[in-house]
């Protein structure tokens, strides 16, 4: 028995293994499933890809046309801080003596052109008394505001210097997320500086910084003083304006937002044109339509958005438009986005005629509305 084993017990145990290789690599040869797992493998390189060692061309195409901006204005208050006290107040009233003295605040600017028209954030220079303008190559002198645009937080500044650099314009719009971004600006007045980065976003918007958002966001450092500065792409072409960075302690956490070139100069161009931004305006308060409300409707899967609140005599309400409509497209395009619609109608120019299909009582209705002037937002004397 003992030497049957040890004549039979290799050819069983190579069977055994012959068995287990069977199941492991052909299953489907004992009838068991096949398990596959397909994995993409990335190609041979024959040479290590490496991206520039140096960015210090576009930095030096960029940065001459990139100033400093020192703002200066004067404010009133108590001449003690006993007279802020509400009871001192409520018997003295608001005739009380006070003191003047002169706020100092720091930015950047873009020199746009070569007759003087420099880009900066409205927030920069809002309530400024003085604005003076440093550049790179020593240069400073007194800039004034021809126009700012709040919704956007853009100011449009002119200087009146001969031989300035004026910075090379990119396109925003073809710009991807992974892309080289450089920032600079002039951070706690510490003097003209250069982060990088990538961009890390397009397009982001409903963050509450401005009325109309379109950001690029980007990881290069942007910190106080950057504001108003130039975001340039890896050949020192600019592709935005920084204006914002989310921060719970005011610093960079790697979080910023740009305003796009695109988007910069067509502010601009109005402002130096007319004075202000002309937009358009229907006079309504909208919200998204929720699942909840579009079950309400009857409306699954259809693209919409509830008017919320109309403006007294405003375009829409002389239209017809009601609270409640829901509005399913603007000039044949979907509503799909309450932001974006807006964004439609504030692109029309005042006087010009839009359809507005929308839904009421579950009943189809087309409106004509006549595009409205859009009123200034209402000021309260205070900037970020």
């Amino acid at each position: 028995m003992f030497k049957a084993l040890r004549f039979l017990g290799w050819p069983l145990l190579a069977g055994v293994l012959l068995a287990l290789l069977i199941i492991q690599y052909y299953p489907q040869w004992v009838g068991l499933p096949r398990q596959d797992v397909n994995m993409q493998q990335a190609p041979r390189y024959g040479l290590v890809e490496q991206g520039p060692v140096s960015y210090a061309d576009a930095v030096s195409i960029a940065a001459p046309a990139v100033a400093n901006l020192y703002t200066t204005k004067i404010v009133s208050k108590p001449a003690n801080s006993l007279f802020e006290d509400p009871q001192f107040r409520r018997f003295f009233g608001d005739n009380l003596p006070k003191q003047r003295r002169m706020e100092s605040s720091l930015g950047s600017a873009v020199i746009m052109s070569s007759e003087g028209y420099l880009l900066t954030n409205n927030h920069v220079t809002a309530g400024a008394d003085q604005i003076v303008v440093a550049l790179k190559d020593g240069r400073e002198t007194l800039a004034r505001v021809i126009g700012s645009d709040p919704e956007t937080d853009l100011a449009v500044l002119k200087i009146d210097l001969k031989k300035l650099p004026a910075i090379t314009l990119g396109r925003s719009d073809n710009i991807s997320i992974g892309d080289v971004a450089l920032a600079i600006g002039n951070p706690f007045g510490v003097g003209q500086t250069v982060t990088m980065g990538i961009i890390s976003a397009t397009g982001r918007n409903q963050l509450g910084l401005n009325t109309y958002e379109d950001f690029i966001q980007t990881d290069a450092a942007i910190n106080p003083g950057n504001s108003g500065g130039a975001l340039v792409d890896a050949q020192g072409n600019l592709i935005g304006i920084n204006t914002a960075i989310l921060s719970k302690s005011n610093g960079s956490q790697g979080i910023g937002f740009a305003i796009p070139t695109k988007l910069a100069l067509e502010v601009m161009k109005a402002i130096i044109e007319h004075g202000q931004v002309i937009r358009g305006w229907l006079g309504i308060e909208v919200q998204p339509l929720t699942p909840e409300l579009a079950e309400s409707f009857g409306l699954e899967g259809r693209p919409g958005i509830v008017v919320a609140g109309i403006y007294r005599d405003g375009p829409a309400q002389k239209a017809g438009l009601q609270p409640g409509d829901l509005i399913l497209s603007i000039d044949g395009e979907p509503a799909s986005d309450g932001r974006r619609s807006m964004n439609q109608v504030a692109r029309a120019k005042p006087g010009e005629k839009t359809s507005i299909e929308v839904m009421r009582n579950g009943k189809p209705l087309e409106l004509t509305a006549e595009i409205g002037l859009r009123p200034p937002p209402a000021t309260n004397g205070s900037s970020k």
